[in-house]
């Protein structure tokens, strides 16, 4: 949709903006903006990261750019969070500090983020307010009501925002779970009353919505999970989501119903069952056992629950595939249960484990074989009956790649909503007052964790590091005189690059033997600017290696003169 100019005048205006979330499941962050076009109050709503995968080398996290709201931070009246999954709070450490106001979540939430605060040393101390499902929050503009959801996390949450132009609801992740093993249900009740009151725009996920239908009950996932437990006949072991406390609960039931213990493996589930005790959501589920005891626990007595659902490689199922892990063994008989989806990008990473395991005999059940998962966002049906509920005049689909974008617009449609807009990262809509239209756009890069340090999108060290995997690189040193002759030998060495080329001959001296033919065809007075030599000799080095190759490597030349 091309951008059209902004409200003229002073009068007030509400605008939405996301800047990580849509086209794309991953890096949620959106703003809401109430003022004159020129100067607006601000929330923020959630603060999450992605995964990088193989196409950004040594990337470990990848998050939105937050220049825009870090420079509007006096204004910025508070970061609100949804829930506690990774895409929605996994980036507030690294980016709180560019921003610098309140944060608000609920107890689960807030206590995850202190969790990852403790185990990360040097993570910020960030002030967190505790805001429970079903309270509201006055913020200049704003007022914003936490409405309970069910999800696939503990305690998540939509908001209902309001503003003196009209409510907006923001969806979060959300799904209808008529019985949930664990928190509460979708408050429909809330959201028809909402309704009723007038709704401006619904903000909502859209990550299931090219699924017909209505999502399973986790009650329903539960059942079958205890099915399969009670039948097995060696070690049983389940992978999951750490964050999935509800299915973390219900592998405990069926293995206390079977006398089974459970053995926790992986420093992201002992993270999450601690903070789910210290809240009560684990009532009447006795101690979980360290992995150091699985080993003198009988085959038939015991039930593993370990990290790794997603092929993450350090993860205790990836050891325990590849036969690696201290403490954690199986034996041909023994049953793994992947009670996850697979990520899309990662199933390569997932089939590896698989095919770890099945060689080592084990019996495999995912979901093709039988319920024992249920995604927690909501399929067509679902969101036909939230649009019944709330009858907005405008929708804006987010949360999901283009296809799933472009099928929640369909449906929003036939539900007869006036307004459906298409968005992507950086696009300011305005919802009020006046026709929705996009009429600006702000910076919507991408800040990438390297390690310690967060690192622009545009910065060239990730396109470097994609050329030396393809091309590997050729660091040449030379020393020459005052005369531009050579003052020692040439210092050659290479990473990643073959050591003969197709008739035998060594790069390494046809290198070499380049690196002195173009020296002493060179002019006297190039030869005494390093810099015409440095150019050169990589124009003839990369000539040279690709002639022979067919690839040209980058190519580092150090010219020293004495």
């Amino acid at each position: 949709m091309a951008a059209t100019p902004k409200t003229a005048g002073s009068d007030p205006e509400l605008v939405f903006a996301p800047l990580g979330g849509v086209g794309e499941i991953g890096m949620n962050l959106s703003l809401y903006g109430f003022g004159s076009p020129a100067k607006k109050d601000w929330i923020a709503v959630d603060c999450g990261v992605a995964f990088a995968g193989p196409d950004l080398p040594g990337i470990d996290l990848i998050m939105p750019d937050v220049r825009f709201i870090a420079g509007e931070r006096k204004r910025l009246k508070a970061l609100i969070i949804t829930h506690a999954h990774e895409d929605h709070i996994g980036a507030v450490a690294d980016l709180w500090p560019r921003l610098q106001c309140p944060v608000y979540a609920t107890p689960f939430a807030a206590a995850m983020l202190e969790a990852k605060r403790f185990s990360d040393m040097g993570a910020p101390k960030v002030p967190i307010h505790i805001l429970k499902p079903g309270e509201r929050l006055d913020l200049g503009p704003f007022n914003v009501e936490m409405i309970a959801v069910a999800h696939s996390i503990p305690e998540s949450t939509s908001l209902a925002i309001r503003t003196p132009l009209g409510i907006v609801i923001h969806t979060g992740d959300w799904k209808i779970d008529p019985t949930p093993v664990l928190g509460d249900k979708t408050d429909e009740a809330r959201f028809r009353a909402l309704g009723d009151e007038g709704v401006l725009a619904l903000i909502g996920d859209s990550t299931n919505a090219i699924r017909e239908g209505q999502s399973p009950s986790e009650r329903d996932v539960a059942t079958e999970l205890a099915k399969i437990i009670s039948k097995a006949k060696g070690r049983v072991a389940v992978t999951t989501f750490a964050s999935n406390v509800a299915r973390i609960r219900s592998v405990a039931e069926a293995a206390l119903a079977c006398d089974r213990q459970v053995v926790l493996v992986g420093r992201a589930m002992d993270r999450v069952v601690n903070i789910a005790r210290e809240q009560g959501m684990l009532e009447g589920i006795p101690p979980f056992v360290s992995p150091e005891s699985y080993g003198y626990i009988p085959r038939d007595k015991m039930v593993a629950i370990l990290t790794g659902s997603q092929g993450e490689p350090r993860a205790a199922l990836a050891r325990v595939s590849n036969d690696e892990h201290p403490e954690v063994t199986l034996t041909p008989g023994d049953t793994v249960i992947f009670s996850s989806r697979t990520i899309p990008g990662n199933e390569k990473a997932v089939g590896a484990i698989v095919n770890g395991l099945v060689k080592q005999g084990i019996h495999i059940i995912t979901d093709r074989d039988g319920l024992v998962h249920v995604s927690g966002h909501p399929r067509r049906g679902e969101l036909e009956q939230m649009y019944q509920w709330v009858r907005p005049k405008i929708a804006i689909p987010v949360h999901g790649e283009p296809y799933h974008i472009a099928e929640h617009a369909a449906l929003a449609r036939r539900m007869g909503v006036k307004d459906v807009l298409l968005t992507g990262d950086g696009d300011i809509i305005r919802l009020a007052p006046g026709e929705p239209d996009v009429v600006d756009a702000l910076p919507a890069a991408r800040l990438f964790k390297d390690g310690n340090l967060l690192i622009e999108e545009a910065t060239p060290t990730v396109g470097e590091r994609r050329k030396l995997s393809f091309a590997g690189i050729v660091s040449v040193a030379v020393v020459l005189d005052d005369r531009g002759q050579l003052a020692g030998d040439i210092e050659l060495d290479m990473a990643g690059i073959p050591l003969v080329d197709a008739q035998g001959e060594s790069l390494a001296e046809l290198i070499e033997e380049t690196v002195a033919d173009c020296l002493d065809g060179l002019p006297k007075a190039r030869r005494r600017d390093p810099e015409a030599v440095r150019d050169s000799l990589t124009r003839a080095i990369r000539g040279t290696v690709n002639g022979r190759w067919g690839k040209k490597p980058m190519c580092h030349v150090l010219v020293v003169t004495v």
